[in-house]
């Protein structure tokens, strides 16, 4: 299932909810973490109860058992926007429902909630719910307004894009400043992941690529010319001048910071 999230900057994000199984290896491992700590403080109040009294040690028990349930999560949550330890280690992350980052807000209502359905129901409340609830929430990501998603991976750099043999002199002398920096996006993404695509879809988005990008290229490239072709000709040939007019920009700036730095009055810089 795919959902639509739109960012505050107005970018629509493709967020899928994460998978059941690896819900559960993000429960279990956040689980082992919270009981090795909660071991630990076990143990320091065993030593500590015999010295301050039994109302003393049932009341750092209280104490205790709060941390783990409650303050560890919530502080967790909160400072790394949605990733205890568990969900960094299985690539999920809790997120509000409209793609947002988790608040403290959402973080203490999850904390809370799971005090009932994850440590006093040994996570049977949680199992179930997330089992018939489309996005797989739990209660406690009901009552916040927050589920988990998948975090992608870093981004694989597409394979450089190369002028094709026989257009490089159409190219040179083609006027293409007027191309839009996101036409030119959208054929860079195609050509990288054009062999991935069903051979007609593959077809028919590059006929329709290059039909766009052909309106912004004076002159049109030579008769016969394959779509790709041409859309890897013309970027192959704007990322040359681009890359191109910025040396020539650090170039003046370098001059110019130079002739900045002479002293003024024809006075003779000293000596390095």
């Amino acid at each position: 299932m795919t959902d639509g999230i739109l960012t505050g900057e107005g970018v629509l994000l493709d967020a899928r909810p994460a998978s059941f199984a690896t819900r559960m290896l993000a429960g279990l491992l956040d689980v082992l973490v919270l009981g090795i700590l909660l071991l630990g403080l076990s143990v320091v109040i065993g030593v500590l109860a015999p010295e301050l009294g039994p109302q003393a040690g049932q009341a750092l028990a209280v104490a205790a058992a709060a941390t783990v349930m409650v303050l560890v999560p919530v502080t967790v949550e909160t400072l790394t926007r949605g990733r205890s330890l568990g969900k960094l280690a299985a690539g999920i992350r809790v997120v509000r429902d409209d793609g947002g980052p988790v608040r403290f807000r959402q973080a203490l209502i999850r904390a809370l909630t799971g005090i009932g359905e994850l440590w006093l129901t040994f996570g049977s409340v949680a199992l179930i719910t997330s089992l018939v609830n489309d996005h797989g929430k739990r209660v406690g990501d009901i009552l916040a307004g927050t589920y988990a998603v998948r975090v992608r991976g870093a981004a694989r750099p597409l394979p450089p894009v190369t002028m094709p043999y026989g257009l490089a002199r159409w190219a040179e002398a083609a006027d293409m400043r007027r191309l839009p920096d996101g036409l030119a996006l959208s054929a860079r993404q195609f050509l990288g992941r054009a062999a991935t695509l069903h051979p007609a879809s593959r077809v028919q988005m590059g006929q329709r690529l290059a039909g766009e990008v052909a309106r912004y290229v004076a002159p049109s490239p030579p008769p016969g010319t394959h779509p790709e072709a041409f859309l890897a000709a013309v970027l192959a040939e704007r990322r040359d001048r681009e890359y191109a007019a910025a040396a020539d920009a650090a170039e003046a700036a370098e001059v110019e910071a130079g002739l900045l730095q002479r002293l003024p009055h024809a006075i003779p810089d000293p000596a390095d």
